[in-house]
């Protein structure tokens, strides 16, 4: 089949189920495996041109809902008659959906079987260790600096917050993404920041941004030198990657719970 991938999170998708000789084109934020490096980029996600991807006479585009104005793209699909699966995980367990839809529209539907297995074998032992953990710090995970928007409790970050045996600060809110304030941060006082801007290139946030905010000294999470900037690609994309940032996570936060644990032999690739 020839594949078009329009989001990061569906590339990586592709790769785990061992798709990617098939992808003919990708978005231009599409950045792993490095093979999909030298493919022809056909725009950012939220703007993708469908005149270059319809000419590449694509079998079947993988498109997602992950962001907001990412339904333009979807819409010009229709239009097309372009033929599209659509993928909007806001959980780890629809991560794990995903990978078996795609394997189902692929023809690799064991493969997509094995590899879930293993994603989700993986996911219950982080949390049988997360179980045993009494002192859970709490997490403010900061998507975006202004406005400020946060992980809710209905997003994939709440739960890699738990199995890292932590709890995301905004874990109450039963929203995917919640915008709020400093104000609100400096009321809930987390133990822990944790910076991971969304479409921002890692090497340029930097905690000297966050400190410069009024009573910012004043956090526990600032006393305690507690302030971690984290990858975008291990934690804002609905992929299996997801769980590789979990585990990460955890052995930050409590090195002597996990520091046993191995990655799945799928993610170590």
């Amino acid at each position: 089949m020839r594949l078009i991938s329009i989001c990061p999170s569906n590339t990586e998708l592709v790769a785990y189920l061992g798709l990617t000789h098939q992808l003919v084109g990708v978005d231009d934020f599409s950045d792993w495996p490095s093979a999909v490096l030298d493919l022809p980029k056909l725009g950012p996600d939220l703007s993708i041109n469908m005149d270059a991807l319809e000419a590449l006479q694509p079998d079947l585009v993988l498109a997602s809902l992950s962001v907001p104005g990412m339904e333009k793209n979807i819409e010009a699909l229709q239009e097309r008659n372009i033929p599209h699966i659509v993928f909007n995980a806001n959980s780890l367990n629809e991560i794990a959906q995903d990978l078996l839809t795609l394997g189902i529209a692929c023809g690799v539907e064991e493969q997509a079987k094995k590899i879930a297995e293993e994603y989700l074998h993986f996911i219950a032992q982080l949390e049988t260790i997360a179980q045993s953990i009494q002192n859970k710090p709490t997490l403010y995970w900061e998507w975006w600096p202004n406005p400020i928007f946060t992980p809710g409790k209905v997003n994939w970050l709440t739960e890699i917050s738990s199995l890292a045996g932590g709890q995301n600060l905004f874990h109450d809110i039963e929203l995917a993404n919640v915008q709020t304030d400093w104000q609100e941060i400096i009321r809930r006082n987390p133990d822990y920041i944790l910076m991971a801007w969304v479409g921002v290139a890692y090497e340029r946030i930097k905690p000297a941004h966050l400190l410069k905010r009024p009573a910012a000294n004043e956090l526990l999470a600032v006393q305690m030198q507690h302030i971690h900037v984290m990858e975008e690609w291990l934690y804002c994309r609905p992929s299996p990657r997801l769980v590789e940032g979990a585990l990460k996570l955890a052995q930050l936060l409590h090195p002597e719970s996990y520091q046993r644990v191995a990655l799945p032999s799928f993610l170590q690739c």
